[in-house]
């Protein structure tokens, strides 16, 4: 059942405890053993790059949902505890139940709506909390007029300046693709439909309030119904959507709920985020017309499958933020904060309740055998959102930080005073790991780091000085959180250049220009260009002025740089933000490639290859080779030639003739993939790199 249907279900159902459980205070904070001190040898390296910068954290980052089945949406418990974890951002009035709801008389037809849960309830809480409001509009069951007159009451009767507003929930989710969860009387339920009331929508709501942004519904790459063309449709949902509203939206809105059937594999879906947004951001550039860099991307739901208020649903938590934030996403917002009990498991030696909450419930299972703990006592992902807070702070550069263990991962930020923070995840339930940190532009000073460790089954956050800068012990299943400070500080060093971009690009070169960098207290001397490559960047080359060419790239590869200014006396800058681009293929090749998807169904789809060569002799006998990008890319099938994979590495081959100046052939095969699927640039022909149509 996809989880929308799920939380719909258990609305008028389990979720009714919310309204009756009794109300009791957070249990007193429990100490958690200290993390201990690295003396065995490190198995596990960490390298951290803060010439690798990536995205500055907003003031939108952190956020959750409100629902209005919610009891407890808005009392001064829940809105304090909020509060104390950082929120920033709290999204109104609860996925799947925004399409049913009907703010001016506070119903959801077909739903349950707990008192005490109106907009204007939901204001006060949020305003306690000092946190931003995400509003849904109503698109299943709600018109452009009903949107624009909540913004009239919000921003103009009670002045309430909210800036954020979504068209929707899950709207693909409404039957055209098959599965119907999301309530939508629209006679055409295409995404044709969708974007043409999106565009009225924005008209109507910005005609009240031109400040205010307005979001669109996405699906996120790699997840149903990505890659499905529907009947009827000229193409995909987000292709859609994108082309005939592009001009209308100021962000996306997009969900991820990442699958897998046990904790680890969950834990290990978050390898794709960064492929996912690349995904995402092409396809916002390529549809949404001029100006399209405009759009910001929000993720305003994601949960774990497999122990959501357990130890995995902290994991994931504190991961998936950290990795979308890099990736420039402005809001991630966790589902949920209340949600009720499902099915209850033992997850690495934990009772779970199959809860999505970040807050108890208090509610029980329906034969009575099992009870939660009181009401709006914190489960283990609201622990891991409070380290978030601690971790990515409005301001901070995400800088990149990469591991070389499966089992653990690594995030980092730099913060304006100069200290640096080393968020690290240990995904293993078995083992503690012994790492040793290793920094690149950065020098740690010699005092021994603040750690904030969050262990499993840990009532409580658990701070103390321990371990070096260089050497930590990560327990088993858990978040550890470094505060580090530089060695020193240099107030005179030039700022950071303004964000890169790129010219000429071909496919074996591209022109990287920036915007200058203010000096500090001494004359700008160079920049130097960083491309990210695995964990240390590599240098590309440096020059006095604020462009440079650079050579010897591959073709049809995705490179990512950064820039940063150096003084006379050697200072050195922040880091710019990254530049993503992909080269081209050969302008001109003995051959030409063009790969097709001509059929998806979300996790496979069928690839057709045109092969042509361009050459003045003909071809006998030959062999097509080509690297999928991804580990989760793989080819099921093929036909008219013969195929093999080893590795990530294809190779198509066959005995027949290619005709010089121009001879054909077509080549097809079935191609399955379990995340974002990121299609191969470049192509060999016996050797040869050709040209892509």
């Amino acid at each position: 059942m996809h989880p929308s249907a799920l939380r719909r279900a258990l609305a008028s159902t389990v979720l009714l405890a919310v309204v009756t459980a009794a109300t009791a205070a957070p249990p007193g904070a429990h100490a958690a053993p200290a993390p201990a001190a690295a003396t065995a040898a490190a198995d596990t390296t960490v390298d951290v790059d803060v010439r690798a910068g990536l995205a500055t954290v907003p003031g939108t980052a952190l956020g959750v949902n409100h629902a209005i089945w919610d009891a407890e949406l808005g009392t001064t418990a829940v809105s304090g505890l909020l509060k104390d974890a950082g929120v920033q951002m709290l999204r109104y009035p609860g996925g799947s139940y925004a399409d049913i709801y009907h703010w001016r008389d506070h119903t959801a037809p077909g739903g349950y709506v707990a008192p005490g849960t109106d907009f204007d309830t939901f204001m006060a809480g949020a305003r306690r909390t000092g946190a931003q409001p995400m509003i849904i509009a109503n698109y299943g069951t709600g018109t452009a007029q009903e949107a624009a007159d909540w913004v009239r009451y919000s921003n103009v009767t009670k002045g309430y300046g909210v800036t954020y507003w979504t068209i929707g929930n899950e709207n693909y989710g409404n039957g055209h693709y098959g599965a119907a969860w999301e309530a939508d009387d629209h006679l055409d339920k295409s995404p044709k439909e969708y974007a043409a009331n999106v565009v009225a929508y924005a008209a109507a709501m910005k005609a009240v309030d031109p400040d205010i942004k307005v979001g669109a519904v996405l699906t996120m790459p790699g997840n149903w119904p990505d890659g499905i063309v529907g009947g009827g449709d000229q193409g995909t949902w987000n292709a859609e959507v994108l082309t005939r509203a592009g001009a209308s939206i100021d962000f996306v809105d997009v969900h991820w709920y990442p699958g897998g059937g046990t904790a680890a594999e969950a834990l290990n879906r978050t390898e794709h985020i960064e492929d996912a947004i690349y995904l995402l951001r092409r396809q916002i550039d390529g549809y949404a017309g001029a100006n399209a860099g405009r759009i910001g991307i929000s993720m305003t739901e994601t949960n774990v499958g497999v122990g959501p208020n357990t130890q995995p649903g902290a994991l994931f938590l504190a991961d998936v933020y950290s990795g979308l934030l890099e990736q420039g996403v402005f809001t991630v917002q966790w589902w949920n904060v209340h949600n009720g009990i499902g099915t209850v498991s033992t997850v690495a030696g934990q009772r779970d309740y199959g809860d999505f909450g970040l807050l108890s419930s208090g509610g029980c299972t329906s034969d009575g055998s099992v009870c939660e703990p009181p009401m709006n006592t914190p489960f283990a992902p609201y622990h891991a959102l409070g380290l978030m807070g601690s971790f990515a702070r409005a301001g901070d550069q995400l800088v990149r930080a990469a591991t070389d263990d499966p089992l653990v991962s690594a995030h980092a930020s730099r913060r304006p005073n100069g200290d640096l923070a080393v968020l690290l995840v240990n995904k293993d339930p078995e083992n503690a790991h012994s790492v040793d940190l290793r920094y690149h532009g950065w020098t740690p000073s010699g005092e021994v780091p603040t750690v904030a460790t969050y262990a499993n089954g840990a009532a409580a956050v658990h701070s103390a000085p321990a371990g070096t800068a260089t050497g930590q012990t990560l327990p088993a299943y858990s978040l550890t959180l470094l505060t580090l400070r530089p060695a020193r500080t240099d107030a005179a060093a030039p700022r950071a250049p303004g964000r890169p971009a790129a010219g000429a690009v071909t496919d074996r070169t591209a022109t990287i220009s920036w915007p200058a960098a203010p000096a500090g207290g001494r004359p700008i001397a160079k920049y130097e260009l960083y491309r990210q490559n695995g964990a240390v960047s590599e240098q590309l080359g440096e020059t006095a002025g604020t462009s440079f060419t650079v050579h010897n790239l591959e073709p049809g590869r995705r490179y990512t740089v950064n820039v940063l200014a150096r003084d006379t006396a050697g200072g050195l800058s922040w880091s710019s933000l990254p530049l993503t681009f992909t080269t081209t293929s050969p302008a001109e090749a003995g051959c030409t490639v063009r790969l097709r998807d001509t059929n998806d169904w979300g996790n496979g789809f069928v690839g057709s290859i045109d092969i042509t060569n361009n050459s003045a002799g003909a071809v006998s006998g030959w062999t097509l080779a080509f690297t999928w990008p991804t580990s989760w890319q793989s080819v099921s099938s093929g036909w008219s030639a013969t195929w093999e994979q080893t590795g990530r590495k294809v190779r198509v081959t066959s005995d027949g003739v290619l005709a010089a100046r121009g001879g054909t052939t077509t080549v097809g095969f079935v191609g399955a993939y379990s995340g974002p699927n990121v299609l191969p640039g470049a192509f060999t022909l016996n050797g040869t790199v050709c040209s892509t149509a």
